[in-house]
C-alpha cells in the first residue's frame, strides 16, 4: 500500500497561485502569453443609409484593449468604434489589440467607392475650409497685430505663461509670410510660405539647415520649400488638426498635429508639445482677409516736466529695472558734491548690479510723446571715480563688445506697447568718456525723431549694459521741455 504524503505550506503557496491566476485571467493569456495574429479579428459595418460612415467591433478571441488607425489620419480607442470616410479611396485600418504578454496587430484594405462631403459638412470643416462650395478653400495668417499670437509654457499647462508675442513681434522674421488655405473640396492643402520658414537653434539643428539667416531676436529663417499636394484631417473627437506629409504652420517644432483649443468663423487657435523641446506653443490665426493692421486712437501730448530731487513728492514715476533684489537706487540722497554747477542738497542716486541691462525707467504716463516743439531732455549727471572702470565682466553675449563699467550715459525713447521688445523701435541717444568727480550737464537732443508719435517711456542707463560690472552713479535736474 502505498502511503501519500502532502506538504501543507507548500499546497498552501500552489493553491494561492491557482486562484491567483484564475482571478485575474480568463484565456490562455493569463501567464502573460503574447497574442497570435490568428486570434485577432474585427468586423467592417458600414452604416446602411451613409456607406462612408464605417463602425469596426473588435471580435478577437482574446480579450485586450483594442487602438485603431484608420488610415485616413486619424485614431481610436475601444472595442467598437467609428470613423468617417468622406473620400473615395483605399485604406488599410490596422487594429493593435494590447493584452498583459504584449501586442499584436492586424490590419484590413477598406474600399471607399464614393466621396461624400456631407461628411465634412461640420461646424469645424465650415470654419476652416469656408464650407464645401468654396471651391477656392480659406486662407489663415498669424494674427501678427494683436499680442499673443505665438507663446510658449509648460507642456502640461494651459497657456502660454513663459513668454507671448506682442503685436508685430516676429515682423522681421518669415513667421508673418507664412499663408495657409484649407480646402474642403479633396481635404487640400495650400501652403505658401515666401521660401523661408521659422525656427529656433534647435529646429535649425533637427533640419540640418546649411543655410540660415538670423533673425533681430536670435532666431533663424530657413529657406524651405513646402510638399506638394498637401492634406490635412480634423479629427473632430479628438480635437486635433494633422497636416500631411511633415507640414507644420510656420515655426517649426517638429510636429505636425496640433490640438484645436479654438476653432471658429474668425479665430484658429491651437497648441503642440514641440518635438524639440517638449514646451508647449501656442499659434493664433486668422482669415487672411481680417489680418487688418487696427486704427489705434492715440492721444499725443507735450507735457514737459522738471524733477529736482528736493520734495518728497516727485512729478516723475521711476521704476528700477534689474537693479538687483536689495537695489540702492533712490530719489532723494544727499549730494555727493554740492560745488559747482549743482549746489542743491538732493539727488538721485543710481546703482548699476551686476546684472546685464540695468536702467531706470519712466514708464507710460497714458499718453504718446508730442516731439515736434518739446524733444530736448537734459540732467545733470556725476560719475565718481571710485568706481571700477577697468575690470572686465562677465556679458551677455560674444556681441558685447565693452566687457567694463563705462563713464556712460544713455537715454532712450520706448513704445511701451511692444512689452519686452520695446528696444527693438526705440530711439536713443548716448554720451561716452564722460569726466568723473564733476557735476556736469547733458543735453540729449531727439529733434531728429519729431515725426515719431510712437514713443511714450524714457529709460536712462548709466554705466553701458550687456556686462556685469557694477557701479554707483548719481543724476539731478532731470527735464524734459
Amino acid at each position: 500500500m502505498k502511503k501519500l504524503y502532502i506538504h501543507i505550506p507548500l499546497l498552501f503557496v500552489m493553491a494561492c497561485l491557482l486562484l491567483a491566476c484564475s482571478a485575474n485571467t480568463e484565456n490562455k493569456y493569463s501567464l502573460g502569453e503574447l497574442p497570435q495574429a490568428e486570434d485577432l479579428a474585427f468586423d467592417v459595418m458600414p452604416q446602411t443609409d451613409l456607406p462612408n460612415r464605417i463602425t469596426f467591433k473588435n471580435s478577437s478571441k482574446v480579450a485586450g484593449v483594442s487602438l485603431w488607425d484608420f488610415g485616413n489620419g486619424t485614431t481610436a480607442k475601444g472595442n467598437e468604434v467609428q470613423t468617417d470616410f468622406p473620400m473615395k479611396g483605399v485604406y488599410t485600418v490596422t487594429m493593435t489589440l494590447y493584452t498583459e504578454g504584449g501586442s499584436t496587430e492586424m490590419s484590413k484594405v477598406v474600399i471607399i467607392l464614393d466621396d461624400d462631403y456631407s461628411l465634412l459638412d461640420t461646424p469645424y470643416y465650415r470654419a476652416l475650409t469656408g464650407g464645401p462650395d468654396d471651391l477656392d478653400g480659406k486662407t489663415w495668417v498669424f494674427d501678427q497685430y494683436h499680442d499673443g499670437h505665438l507663446g510658449v509654457g509648460p507642456a502640461d499647462g494651459t497657456g502660454p505663461d513663459w513668454w507671448s508675442c506682442p503685436a508685430m513681434g516676429k515682423d522681421e522674421t518669415s513667421l508673418y509670410t507664412q499663408k495657409f488655405t484649407f480646402i474642403q473640396q479633396g481635404v487640400q492643402l495650400n501652403w505658401e510660405n515666401n521660401g523661408y520658414i521659422y525656427t529656433g537653434a534647435d529646429g535649425r539643428d533637427a533640419l540640418d539647415a546649411s543655410i540660415t539667416e538670423e533673425t533681430p531676436d536670435g532666431d533663424f529663417d530657413i529657406p524651405y520649400v513646402p510638399a506638394q499636394s498637401l492634406h490635412f484631417s480634423l479629427n473632430e473627437t479628438e480635437g486635433t488638426l494633422t497636416l500631411s506629409d511633415g507640414a507644420f504652420f510656420g515655426q517649426y517644432q517638429a510636429v505636425s498635429t496640433y490640438k484645436i483649443l479654438s476653432l471658429t468663423e474668425h479665430e484658429m487657435y491651437l497648441y503642440c508639445t514641440s518635438g524639440l523641446d517638449n514646451n508647449g506653443w501656442f499659434y493664433r490665426l486668422i482669415p487672411e482677409e481680417e489680418n487688418i493692421e487696427p486704427v489705434v486712437n492715440i492721444t499725443i501730448k507735450a507735457v514737459p516736466f522738471m524733477d529736482d530731487m528736493e520734495s518728497d513728492d516727485s512729478p516723475v514715476v521711476y521704476q528700477p529695472k534689474e537693479m538687483g533684489d536689495t537695489p540702492k537706487t533712490k530719489r532723494g540722497y544727499d549730494n555727493p558734491l554740492p560745488v559747482g554747477i549743482n549746489t542743491s542738497s538732493k539727488v538721485y542716486l543710481y546703482e548699476k548690479t551686476d546684472s546685464y541691462y540695468s536702467n531706470l525707467l519712466i514708464p507710460n504716463a497714458g499718453y504718446k510723446y508730442d516731439l515736434t516743439d518739446q524733444n530736448i531732455i537734459k540732467v545733470k549727471v556725476y560719475l565718481p571715480s571710485y568706481n571700477d572702470y577697468t575690470t572686465e565682466g562677465m556679458v551677455a553675449g560674444d556681441w558685447i563688445d565693452n566687457k567694463h563699467l563705462q563713464k556712460k550715459v544713455a537715454v532712450k525713447l520706448q513704445d511701451s506697447s511692444l512689452g519686452d521688445n520695446a528696444w527693438s523701435t526705440q530711439a536713443e541717444i548716448s554720451m561716452d568718456n564722460l569726466p568723473t568727480d564733476t557735476w556736469v550737464e547733458l543735453t540729449f537732443d531727439f529733434s531728429s525723431y519729431k515725426l515719431r508719435t510712437d514713443f511714450d517711456s524714457i529709460v536712462l542707463q548709466f554705466g553701458g549694459e550687456g556686462h556685469s560690472m557694477p557701479g554707483l552713479f548719481f543724476f539731478d535736474d532731470l527735464t524734459f521741455e
